[in-house]
């Protein structure tokens, strides 16, 4: 795939089970309709294929037959999710997309002499202002660029050897690169992120989208906790610091930011919206477990057999809270005095479920708690294994029309309409 297909607007579409590819596209399908160009990217972490116990080649054979199955004639990805040089080896042969991951290298020290000697060479912004379109407190000091250059550039390095595995295996640069810190502990200031796109040009990093890490949480499928005004604010500064240094460094033209565990952020989605039409920027947003959350609503909703396996799913989750929340402490804000129940959830019928889980604010039973944890609660799914699946695909119907209108409807329309 060439990766001029890309193109301005692109939209992560993780599949946990690999069952809705054809239901998500048909939802990029409905936005194209719409005049809503969006590039499909299939994306699935090592994390959620060590959970789930699948093959990164399995989520390329079902994009594949989803595009096959549609007749989808436009550019589209497979996305190794969070690589690193430890785990990026089981996805160089399927994937075309790579979000290398150096979150965990962020504060890793580097060389003293290559600090200084890269604080050195770029002096030049030291009294300035900084960057057009960003108001620094301050001009900008010596000892700032030394601060940015110790917190990152040693993580930028890692990011190229990781991109240099990459290309090696693959024969070239006919893949796309992005570099995700969004997980790291704070927000990357705008003289950080200039410092460390300045650092991905050195390394001759063909980067095409960056993920970074903004104020207030992005908890799993739910909707964005934090100032929705400073995010705001933080989002066009760095669409303002990306410009400039495609010019500066000579970074790829159409250079964007990525927006992670970015499914189900309503509030947001306006602002980001606006931000981009106003600086005719491109943007990448991810989602996944928003799709899975659909196929256990889907379950509810089709009667006995798939209500008490939803229920099972939520018995047992509840049952192994801390343990399935211990590897997304990050992206996972659950207050267990919240949570009904198991007894009381085997009350409910098939709706009363479905309100619970599915994400309408204006519901009185939606529960944001409910749903993190099932979030978090596909492993349960996961060991059932071929009676799970089974259930899937038994109601198949109901699930991808549900897959189509949350992805469509909720997310597409809010991100990308006028």
């Amino acid at each position: 795939m060439t990766t001029d297909l890309l193109g301005k607007y692109s939209f992560g579409v993780g599949d946990r089970f690999a069952q809705q590819g054809e239901a998500q596209l048909a939802a990029i399908r409905m936005a194209q309709e719409r005049g809503i160009d969006v590039t499909p990217v299939w994306n699935k972490s090592h994390r959620e294929h060590t959970i789930a116990k699948t093959e990164p080649i399995g989520t390329r054979r079902a994009a594949d037959a989803a595009v096959a199955g549609l007749g989808w004639t436009g550019g589209y990805f497979v996305d190794a999710d969070h690589v690193t040089l430890e785990t990026v080896g089981r996805f160089l042969d399927c994937s075309d997309y790579f979000t290398i991951d150096v979150a965990d290298a962020i504060g890793r020290p580097a060389d003293p002499d290559a600090i200084g000697a890269f604080v050195e060479r770029f002096g030049r912004y030291v009294g300035t202002p900084g960057i057009p379109g960003v108001a620094l407190p301050c001009p900008i000091t010596a000892a700032a660029l030394e601060q940015a250059a110790g917190r990152y550039l040693q993580a930028v390095r890692e990011a190229g050897v990781v991109y240099r595995r990459i290309r090696e295996a693959k024969g070239g640069d006919g893949f796309i690169v992005e570099v995700s810190m969004d997980e790291a502990a704070s927000a990357q200031t705008p003289l950080e992120m200039l410092l460390i796109l300045a650092a991905m040009a050195e390394e001759r990093i063909p980067v095409r989208a960056v993920a970074p890490k903004f104020s207030g949480r992005f908890n799993k499928g739910v909707d964005y906790v934090g100032d929705v005004g400073r995010f705001g604010r933080e989002f066009e500064e760095l669409l303002a610091v990306l410009r400039f240094a495609v010019g500066e460094f000579g970074l790829p033209e159409g250079l964007k930011i990525s927006v992670h565990t970015g499914s189900d952020k309503f509030s947001i989605y306006p602002v980001i919206g606006r931000a981009i039409r106003r600086h005719d920027a491109g943007i990448h947003l991810k989602t996944a477990g928003t799709t899975w959350l659909e196929e256990l609503i889907g379950l509810a909703s089709s009667g006995a057999p798939g209500l008490g396996m939803a229920k099972d799913i939520y018995a047992q989750s509840l049952a192994r809270l801390d343990a399935l929340v211990a590897d997304y402490t990050a992206v996972i804000d659950i207050d267990p005095r919240a949570l009904p129940p198991a007894s009381d959830v085997r009350a409910w019928d098939g709706p009363r479920f479905a309100a619970a889980l599915r994400h309408d604010q204006g519901c009185p039973h939606y529960n944001p708690h409910f749903r993190q944890l099932l979030h978090v609660g596909f492993k349960i799914a996961a060991e059932m294994g071929d009676a799970f699946l089974g259930a899937v695909r038994d109601n198949a119907g109901v699930i991808g029309a549900n897959v189509t209108e949350n992805i469509f409807s909720r997310h597409l329309l809010r991100l990308f309409a006028d």
